[in-house]
């Protein structure tokens, strides 16, 4: 029962999330942002994880409370459904293309949070999504998943298009490293013997 089930309230957002990590990609997301619900899908669909959020937010101040604490409760329930991390493959990448774009996700559920981003934005805004946030998502979203998360924009020239190669890119390196190896026999993928 590899699940979670998060609420997450402070003064700035109010949060409820449930993931299944061997899900269909069914997805029901409202943040109040709807391009991050449009990426947050791709997330879903493509990493074949069933995902619901709900979130209510500052949004008459701006929207990165709600960007960073979706990301945050997304992170906080990847972790609490991998559990101690026993079996799982760990590691996952992935190249995917849109259009003219291409995104590249590598992603290790190391138990050791670190974020290296590499993309180039050429609007301020996507919808009502700021693109700056996009970068400080995968921060917030690898500091809660505790993983090791390395995105890169190869190229492209339309925003829309970077922006959805890079998530659906996300989904399939998570979906990739969550996998159950069979072989481990409910090992723990380190030689240290313990991602924690």
């Amino acid at each position: 029962m590899r699940k979670a089930e998060i609420h997450r309230k402070t003064s700035e957002t109010d949060i409820e999330l449930s993931l299944d990590l061997d899900g269909t990609g069914q997805h029901e997301i409202d943040s109040g942002i709807g391009f991050l619900d449009h990426m947050l899908s791709h997330v879903a669909m493509h990493g074949l994880f069933d995902l619901s959020l709900s979130a209510r937010g500052d949004l008459q101040v701006d929207a990165h409370h709600t960007v960073e604490d979706c990301a945050r409760a997304l992170g906080q329930a990847l972790d609490e459904a991998l559990g101690d991390r026993a079996a799982i493959v760990r590691m996952g990448a992935a190249h995917v293309t849109m259009d003219e774009a291409l995104a590249f996700v590598a992603v290790d559920f190391s138990g050791r949070p670190y974020t290296v981003i590499e993309a180039q934005w050429e609007l301020p805004m996507l919808g009502e999504l700021p693109t700056s946030l996009l970068t400080h998502f995968f921060e917030a979203l690898a500091a809660s998943a505790r993983a090791n998360l390395h995105a890169r924009v190869l190229y492209g020239s339309d925003d829309h298009h970077k922006a959805e190669a890079l998530f659906k890119a996300l989904g399939k390196a998570m979906d990739a490293a969550t996998q159950v190896d069979p072989r481990r026999k409910g090992s723990i993928p380190s030689t240290k013997g313990s991602l924690t």
